[in-house]
């Protein structure tokens, strides 16, 4: 069994085929996390695909595709690794699956993404130890952090903050997921639990949860 560094290895080692159609050199593309075709999946985590704009199925692909189907797609040649097997894609764009292409270049940058995300979490891990609620808010609100890192940072306020200080910062995040904004909703209703608190509903201040009017608006609550 190979793991899939393994065997993106293995492919940057193998001569790339060239397309039947066209003549040109074929690059290697990471599959989607989507199923294709009978929806059992690709089969394979990397493929080789033809992106040469003038390959004839893809020139084609087009008319044929919107005469017999009525819609706006076409076709790119896929190969099989270390197979004969060529076969065609649809593609609903012309620039569809290139951001999947895989080269020195996306390697280069997914190890450096690797090792800033294990630099953040050894930071974290000295906060956490030291209770360092201030470095771990501006880890958690750093656009220039790892995604992984910054949810990360919110993971560990919800379960270990017992300051109500935190939660503003917290509610003030542009979250670039819905998995941070949900994990934003997690932490701050762990923190209110840890501290028997709440949000005043009317003016968003912080109040006691068995509060039935808020000190800071003076409105009624439930």
């Amino acid at each position: 069994m190979q793991t899939r560094d393994e065997y993106l290895q293995k492919l940057l080692e193998t001569k790339k085929p060239v397309c039947p159609h066209c003549g040109k050199e074929m690059d290697i593309w990471e599959v989607p996390p989507i199923t294709f075709s009978d929806g059992l999946g690709w089969g394979e985590p990397f493929l080789f695909v033809c992106f040469n704009e003038t390959c004839p199925p893809f020139v084609n692909g087009w008319d044929d595709i919107e005469e017999n189907y009525g819609h706006r797609a076409s076709f790119r040649c896929i190969n099989y690794p270390f197979t004969e097997n060529f076969e065609l894609m649809p593609v609903f764009g012309k620039t569809g699956g290139e951001a999947q292409i895989i080269t020195e270049e996306t390697i280069n940058e997914q190890e450096k993404i690797k090792e800033r995300i294990k630099t953040g979490f050894s930071i974290l891990a000295d906060c956490y130890v030291n209770k360092d609620f201030i470095k771990i808010v501006s880890m958690s609100q750093d656009n220039s952090e790892p995604v992984r890192v910054r949810l990360k940072a919110i993971e560990m306020l919800g379960d270990c903050a017992d300051i109500t200080e935190v939660i503003e910062p917290l509610r003030n995040i542009k979250p670039p997921n819905v998995k941070v904004s949900e994990a934003i909703e997690i932490a701050v209703g762990k923190i209110h639990e840890r501290c028997f608190t709440r949000e005043c509903p009317f003016c968003a201040e912080i109040i006691k949860k068995r509060a039935k009017v808020c000190k800071h608006c003076s409105k009624e609550l439930n």
